[in-house]
């Protein structure tokens, strides 16, 4: 997995990296492969700028600190400096790769929801954290704060705890979360395979602006998953056994169905297809879309 945000590595380069580097090891892991070696390719402006070389420096003692705490070898990078116009330096951007292996291919764990039924946890703790987010760029082009929190011993503990459910056939399907926090997750599960989710929030966090936190909140070491019906007990039991939080959500609902959070919406998938397929002709503007499936 290569992964990367150069708005948190703006606010904070060595924690940048070290994000990167959760993120990528994270979507490896809950995949139930076992993370191996890293690879990096380390974006920034001119070196000859003091401010640019230390975002550089700050990127690279992140990484290493990083990769002593997870225990994995960095193989191989490259940097690449000078992105910039004029004086203009782009933001510091280390990317970030990570190599995992399957013991056993057949137990690859897919992301998309596949079966009504089963049971929706959430695992992981869930902090208020959006700064840097994706909503806060998107919504408001505000980029500021500091970014989520990293915990490199709470990420190894969530991959072990997804490999071993994986390993005993305790869960079905599991993505991680990062851009856009549960609610990109939902709705990236959701329309994989087309089969729709209907969750309830936690106590504490339905009232006020606690459901938007919740939702949209993108700290580090979480990933939702699917247990089969059935498998609950065994499979908390193990993440509890790992010190890995596992909060129940809900179920995932039928082919075609909707992405209901309780008391907060319903997105029937269809709805939420379009909005997602839309993204590129509206980025580069109706005609240009049409005249490119007429050339085609």
């Amino acid at each position: 997995s290569l992964d990367g945000n150069s708005r948190y590595a703006r606010l904070d380069p060595y924690a940048g990296a070290q994000l990167a580097l959760a993120e990528a090891y994270r979507n490896v892991a809950v995949t139930g492969a076992d993370p191996v070696a890293v690879t990096n390719c380390l974006n920034f402006g001119s070196p000859e700028d003091p401010a640019v070389m230390w975002q550089f420096a700050e990127a690279v003692r992140g990484l290493a600190d990083g990769c002593l705490e997870l225990g994995i070898p960095v193989t191989g990078g490259n940097v690449s400096f000078y992105n910039q116009t004029g004086a203009a330096a782009i933001h510091p951007t280390p990317i970030v790769g990570v190599l995992g292996v399957h013991q056993d291919v057949t137990q690859r764990v897919p992301m998309g929801f596949s079966h009504a039924g089963d049971v929706l946890f959430l695992l992981g703790e869930t902090r208020n954290e959006l700064s840097g987010s994706e909503w806060a760029w998107v919504e408001h082009q505000h980029l500021g704060g500091t970014p989520p929190q990293v915990d490199l011993a709470a990420e190894r503990r969530l991959g072990d705890a997804i490999g071993q459910a994986a390993e005993h056939g305790l869960i079905r399907t599991a993505h991680d979360l990062s851009d856009g926090g549960l609610a990109q997750a939902l709705a990236e599960s959701s329309l994989r395979k087309g089969f729709g989710a209907a969750i309830e929030l936690p106590a504490e966090w339905s009232t006020g602006s606690q459901p938007f936190v919740f939702l949209f909140s993108e700290s580090t070491g979480r990933a939702l998953v699917a247990v089969p019906p059935g498998h609950e007990m065994a499979f908390t039991a193990l993440c509890e056994e790992r010190q890995v939080p596992a909060t129940r959500l809900g179920t995932v609902s039928g082919e075609g169905t909707a992405l209901e959070v309780a008391g907060q919406f319903t997105l029937p998938l269809d709805e939420l297809r379009e909005a997602w397929s839309a993204t590129l002709p509206k980025l580069f503007g109706s005609t240009l879309a049409a005249n490119v499936v007429q050339e085609d």
